[in-house]
C-alpha cells in the first residue's frame, strides 16, 4: 500500500486505467514483488548452504531457481513503473509488504524443500488474489504477468514436493 502513494509526477497516463484502480493493481503488485524478492533471497541462501547427499542436485535446481525468479523481479517491478508508481525496493518496504517468514538459521536439505514449497505457494496466492482488481480494470497486461508467475510457482512447488520422500 505504501508505494499507492507515491505516484510519479511525469506526465499524465491516460491507458484506459483510472489512477484509482493503478493504485490498487499496484498495491497487489508491490505485496507480489516483495513476496517474490523473499522468496528469490531465501532460494538463493539454500543455494549457498545446502549440504548433504542431494547436494550438487540441489545446489543447481536452486540455483535454476532463484535465476528465474531474479529475472521475474524486473518484469514485476517494471509494471509498476509503466503504471505509474514507484516500485518498493527496499529491505524494509519489503519486509513490509511479504507474506513469506524469514527462515532462520540452515535449515537441513529436505526442510529447505518444504520452506521453499511454502514460499511457491504463498507467491502463487498473492498473484491470484490480484486478479478480481485487474479484472476490473481490465488490465491484460498485468494478467499475463500474474498467469506467468502463477504457472511458474505452481510448477516449481509440485517439483520441489516431487523431490521430498512422501
Amino acid at each position: 500500500m505504501a508505494s499507492s502513494k507515491k505516484e510519479s509526477k511525469a506526465m499524465k497516463i491516460d491507458i484506459g486505467i483510472s489512477h484509482d484502480d493503478r493504485a490498487k493493481i499496484v498495491d497487489g503488485l508491490s505485496r507480489l514483488l516483495a513476496d517474490s524478492y523473499t522468496l528469490y533471497l531465501m532460494t538463493h541462501n539454500f543455494h549457498w548452504n545446502v549440504t548433504g547427499p542431494q547436494f550438487n542436485s540441489l545446489h543447481n535446481m536452486f540455483m535454476t531457481q532463484y535465476t528465474e525468479q531474479w529475472n521475474a523481479l524486473d518484469v514485476i517491478a517494471e509494471r509498476i513503473r509503466a503504471l505509474g508508481f514507484a516500485a518498493p525496493g527496499t529491505y524494509k518496504q519489503f519486509v513490509k509488504l511479504t507474506s513469506i517468514k524469514e527462515v532462520e538459521g540452515v535449515p537441513k536439505a529436505e526442510e529447505m524443500l518444504r520452506l521453499l514449497v511454502d514460499a511457491h505457494e504463498t507467491v502463487a496466492r498473492t498473484a491470484r488474489s490480484i486478479f478480481a482488481v485487474i479484472e476490473d480494470a481490465n488490465d491484460q497486461p498485468t494478467a499475463d504477468i500474474l498467469t506467468q508467475r502463477l504457472d511458474v510457482h505452481e510448477k516449481t512447488a509440485w517439483m520441489l514436493r516431487s523431490s521430498l520422500d512422501q
